[in-house]
């Protein structure tokens, strides 16, 4: 069995796999108060609520862009599982070729995307993922990483609205009655989501304009599957894309 873990601002996102298999997945609010004995203890009770031993991990692969929570689960993986982990960085095969201007400064999240989409899809390819950031990243004909656009994630403009006004409230996102709001709650789900469905149709259309006709593109995020009922423009859905390419890159490695 292979852990493969995914360090983000908003989430830590962990899979269980069994050779290819996604047998179990868990999305967990990153705490940078957490401490390595924590995070330990939290990783065998996930793994023992499923019916597993961590003794029977062969391996664990994890990506962050976050630095001061990578040690802090590594130690957790070293002490607790047994297992030190794949640490996806400018040192490990990925098969990727990085067009970016510095290659070390892209996330290792969107590259191991990339990974994923060359393996599992097919190129061009455009992935947007729906994190704490909205990201666009660019695979040409070859699988090549050309790079990508970057803009404020849903959750993080929702709650910049709240803090940077005097009378906007806190709102859930989900699909108003009306993409015109009779009321604030409503004018403000409407905003939120159909304004980033137009943004990501629009950013999609100069994408193609540069990869092809032919780009497929892959959705992926915790709200992919929200922002995909409301557009036609997601060829493929996968909200997991992220854990499928540590898979990937750890089987490349081994």
């Amino acid at each position: 069995m292979l852990l493969v873990i995914d360090i983000g601002n908003t989430n830590i996102t962990l899979g269980l796999y069994k050779a290819k298999t996604l047998s179990a997945r868990w999305r967990l609010a990153t705490d940078h108060q957490r401490m390595p004995d924590e995070y330990g203890m939290q990783m065998i009770s996930l793994l023992q609520h499923v019916g597993y031993r961590y003794q029977r991990l062969e391996g664990i692969c994890m990506a962050s862009v976050v630095p001061p929570l990578t040690s802090r689960l590594a130690q957790a993986c070293a002490h607790y599982l047994n297992r030190d982990p794949l640490i996806v960085d400018d040192e490990v095969k990925t098969g990727i070729n990085i067009l970016y201007e510095d290659p070390k400064a892209v996330g290792a999240d969107r590259i191991v995307d990339a990974v994923a989409v060359k393996h599992l899809y097919s190129v061009p390819a455009c992935v947007v993922d729906f994190g704490t950031a909205t990201t666009f990243d660019a695979l040409d004909r070859e699988a090549n990483y050309l790079g990508g656009a970057i803009a404020p994630g849903i959750t993080v403009a929702a709650e910049a609205l709240v803090q940077r006004t005097a009378k906007l409230p806190r709102v859930d996102l989900q699909r108003p009655p009306s993409v015109i709001g009779r009321n604030t709650v409503h004018a403000m789900q409407s905003g939120l989501l159909f304004g980033y469905v137009a943004m990501v149709e629009g950013m999609l259309t100069r994408f193609r304009e540069i990869l092809g006709e032919e780009m497929k593109v892959i959705a992926t995020g915790g709200l992919a599957e929200i922002v995909a009922q409301e557009t036609t423009c997601f060829d493929i859905i996968a909200p997991w894309l992220t854990l499928d390419g540590l898979r990937i890159i750890w089987e490349m490695n081994r």
